[in-house]
């Protein structure tokens, strides 16, 4: 039960009869009208009980997005129901105009519809829908809440996408260039050329060098079918915000460029998200299948507060690939996790694929170096400058196990790590 704003007012109106008869027996007679009449109102209005609800569920929408969630409302009882409804999404979902009025009579039925716009990505949840049931008289209402379960998947918004028409651009031009020599299990001939000095004597044609009296050798197409895997690191240092979003977010971006741009190529990507154990996984997606794939296993993904097992990590991924392939880490450059879990056995992964790190770096922690406005600003570059360092040398110690390093901020990263991607393909490293 709930009462309305006319109900002190009518309370308040027992001044006038006290003034003409006073005494106990004039207010007391008041109150005991007025509790009547809100007996009698509650009495009369509709039972919520009798609401039957029925939820359209809304498509899935990119992060920052608007999307409409549907709601029927059927009146399967006796009496009207009037008052206010309440879809009582999740704050984050960024519902408006989630109370509407109410005026169903017995029989009918109305469609609801709340506009979201959210503002995290991942599902937004529903539980139930809240109604109040107003009186003819207006001075009571029955109030109560209905399950109404439902949810909005939210994907990740994939703002990098703007850079890839620059970047297919650049592989048409890597593609259109004089083939690459390239050798190895599987590679594609191409043509034959003059032998020059630095050439591997293993790509010599010997019945070609004795048909032409001079050393000849061939050349190789690069391979299009190659295997890309996307790891990401959902461990305990990808859920601290750099800006207004997690490092995971600016990561999913990064990947889902690297991803476009790598399956244009010809290239074979999958996808596997893991701290201590697999949280997501895309394999064996291909063509216009793949980006829907992926952004759908990366919308619920959240970072979890544990130390990442880089141990189990990478026996996984030995375990998925057989042959030689570009392994892309995209793992915070934090220097106490990597020493202590990736650098251990980072070996077994480098001695057989290509391995790119792809970190997220904070600008307000650049920003803080160059603080000198007060003690407490010096002392805060101070801290900065000593976790730059720390991070260089963990870069440089990466570097000299055979790693590509690439540490940009939220907005660099996705086309840089591009870039690095189609540098490494223009080198005949894939």
């Amino acid at each position: 039960m709930a009462l309305t704003g006319r109900t002190p007012l009518l309370v308040a109106l027992g001044v006038v009869p006290v003034l003409f008869w006073p005494g106990w027996a004039a207010l007391l007679g008041w109150l005991a009208l007025v509790v009547v009449l809100v007996g009698v109102d509650l009495a009369l209005a509709g039972s919520p009980a009798g609401l039957r609800l029925e939820r359209t569920p809304p498509p899935s929408v990119r992060l920052g997005e608007a999307v409409d969630a549907a709601l029927v409302v059927t009146n399967t009882g006796t009496r009207r129901v009037r008052g206010l409804l309440r879809d009582a999404w999740q704050p984050s979902a960024g519902a408006t105009g989630e109370r509407r009025p109410l005026d169903l009579p017995p029989g009918e039925r109305r469609r609801l519809v709340t506009r979201l716009v959210p503002v995290r990505r991942g599902d937004r949840l529903v539980e139930r829908v809240a109604v109040r049931s107003l009186g003819p008289l207006g001075l009571a209402a029955r109030q109560g809440w209905l399950p109404a379960p439902g949810r909005v998947r939210v994907l990740p918004p994939f703002g990098s996408r703007r850079h890839l028409p620059s970047k297919l651009a650049r592989l048409r031009e890597i593609d259109g260039r004089t083939a690459l020599r390239v050798r190895g299990q599987g590679t594609e001939f191409d043509s034959l050329r003059d032998y020059v000095v630095g050439d591997d004597v293993r790509s010599i044609d010997w019945r070609a060098t004795a048909r032409r009296q001079q050393v000849v050798v061939r050349t190789w197409r690069p391979e299009r079918d190659r295997r890309v895997l996307l790891l990401l690191d959902t461990s305990r240092t990808a859920a601290a915000r750099v800006g207004d979003a997690p490092r995971l977010d600016a990561a999913m971006d990064a990947a889902l460029l690297l991803a476009a741009l790598a399956t244009r190529a010809g290239d074979r990507v999958d996808l596997l998200a893991m701290d201590r154990r697999v949280r997501a996984r895309v394999e064996g997606v291909t063509g216009s299948r793949l980006l829907p794939a992926l952004v759908e296993a990366m919308a619920p993904l959240d970072a979890d507060l544990v130390e990442a097992d880089w141990t189990g990590i990478v026996a996984t991924i030995r375990q998925r690939l057989t042959h030689r392939a570009l392994v892309v880490l995209l793992t915070p450059l934090e220097s106490a996790a990597l020493e202590e879990g990736l650098l251990p056995v980072l070996t077994r992964l480098t001695s057989h694929h290509q391995v790119v790190v792809a970190s997220v770096s904070d600008p307000a922690v650049t920003a803080m170096t160059r603080g000198r406005a007060d003690a407490y600003a010096v002392y805060g570059a101070a801290a900065a400058e000593r976790a730059a360092l720390d991070r260089a040398a963990t870069t440089a110690e990466l570097v000299r196990l055979g790693v590509d390093v690439v540490d940009a901020d939220p907005a660099e990263l996705p086309p840089r790590l591009a870039d690095r991607y189609l540098a490494l393909k223009a080198a005949g490293k894939l």
